[in-house]
């Protein structure tokens, strides 16, 4: 009798052998069925004590594993799969294909009472902490948001944010998606507001960032690909830095839970619930409050914000670049629509060369080669028309007849040395009538 229950049943029928109660109390109070209580009652008046203890108990389980199958497989583990690193459960896979069967569980447990195998938690990667920057500017974390701002049954929308790393100075701004044109309009407002900041710190994603392979011209140069908003802070100088873990750029991050638990509200309340209305709430009191209340003093009075350099247009900057090449009838096609260069351009490109198209974020169209900007016009589906069209062909008169004299004809204008042009040049038209003139 090693287990308490063993203990209390024990007490139990000494005290329903006494006659202090009856066998159904000492079942309810065991937690058994009259019937099984009754069946181990007998078995203690029969054997004493030792009928209270588990039959089960020193007899080996006719689940365990045999003593020889046991040594074999223990053998084979640290033989060929313990050295490999292997798990229990692909160690019990790679022994069944060698036809010896053990469940994952019971190599498990029979490793680890070896001592030849632990559990190996996944620990969480270290991560130290990283001091914010010193001056305003220096640092500038940038991300969107996608959520439903205008309510539960409102679309699903993206606020672009700006937080400065030393003083948690914020800025943000609307729009359907996280894409290039509202990050470059996000970007070019803190330009204005602020200055140039030295470095973006953003994510991974190809807004920012690309993985695609150099192209030729890139490999030529020697430079990095870029997407188009790398390559307009690329022209300011700005350097962007990708995180490697949201939690890298944690005060952006935690931005976002501000914006979503007020933002949010204010929405409600003032009843906004288009773009709009958004940005012009973000532009005015909402910033106001939001940098009044959070944003903080910099470590350092320095302000690492720079100017815009001289020379250099912001227009042209946030836009989108591509290069077509000129045709030999002096066009370029771009976005499947025709540009006809004109001929007062100086300098006037040549066919072939290349011609670079900028589209600015107001949906401007600058063509500009060597520099300077070219003028064109768009060729219109009228133009084309009236280009591609053929004209009705002009209807001959039927030539007069003429007397035949000698061999030949004598009225014939080869017979008399007139050189013509095959191409239709007025000059074949007065040599006919000249030749028709000729007496006969």
């Amino acid at each position: 009798m090693a287990t308490p229950t063993a203990w209390l049943r024990k007490s139990l029928f000494e005290w329903v052998w006494s006659g202090g109660g009856s066998l159904k109390e000492a079942a309810e109070r065991l937690g058994l069925s009259y019937r099984q209580a009754r069946r181990s009652y007998k078995r203690w008046r029969e054997e004493g004590d030792a009928g209270l203890v588990h039959r089960g108990r020193g007899v080996t389980s006719n689940r365990g594993i045999a003593g020889s199958l046991k040594t074999k497989v223990l053998r084979r583990c640290t033989k060929r799969f313990l050295p490999l690193e292997m798990g229990p459960t692909l160690m019990s896979e790679k022994l069944a294909d060698e036809g010896i069967v053990v469940d994952h569980e019971t190599l498990r447990r029979l490793l680890i009472k070896e001592g030849l195998w632990s559990r190996h938690r996944k620990r969480t990667q270290y991560r130290s902490r990283r001091e914010p920057r010193a001056r305003f500017g220096e640092l500038v974390q940038m991300d969107g948001s996608h959520h439903r701002w205008f309510g539960e049954d409102g679309p699903e929308t993206c606020l672009m944010v700006m937080v400065d790393d030393a003083t948690g100075h914020t800025m943000s701004l609307m729009d359907e998606e996280e894409t290039t044109a509202v990050s470059m309009r996000l970007l070019r407002k803190w330009i204005e507001v602020h200055g140039v900041p030295c470095a973006l710190y953003t994510d991974h994603k190809n807004v920012f960032i690309t993985d695609r392979e150099p192209t030729l011209e890139e490999q030529l140069a020697g430079e990095e690909p870029r997407t188009v908003f790398g390559k307009a802070c690329a022209k300011l100088g700005i350097e962007i830095i990708a995180a490697s873990s949201p939690r890298a750029k944690g005060r952006v991050e935690r931005k976002h839970q501000v914006f979503q638990d007020r933002l949010v509200v204010d929405f409600l309340l003032k009843r906004i619930t288009t773009i709009k209305g958004a940005n012009t709430l973000l532009e005015n009191e909402f910033a106001d409050f939001l940098n009044a209340k959070f944003a903080k003093a910099p470590a350092s009075p320095e302000d690492a914000h720079s100017r815009v350099p001289k020379g250099i247009n912001l227009d042209d900057v946030f836009s989108f670049e591509q290069d077509r090449v000129l045709t030999n009838d002096w066009t370029i096609r771009y976005e499947n629509a025709l540009f006809q260069i004109l001929g007062d351009n100086n300098p006037l490109p040549k066919p072939k060369d290349k011609i670079l198209v900028r589209r600015r974020l107001d949906n401007t169209l600058i063509l500009e080669y060597c520099g300077r900007p070219l003028n064109y016009r768009k060729v219109t589906p009228g133009m084309l028309r009236a280009i591609l069209v053929p004209k009705a062909p002009r209807t001959k008169s039927p030539p007069t007849p003429t007397k035949a004299s000698g061999r030949g004809k004598a009225r014939s204008p080869w017979r008399h040395g007139c050189v013509l042009n095959a191409c239709g040049h007025p000059s074949r038209r007065r040599a006919l009538n000249q030749c028709r003139e000729l007496p006969t």
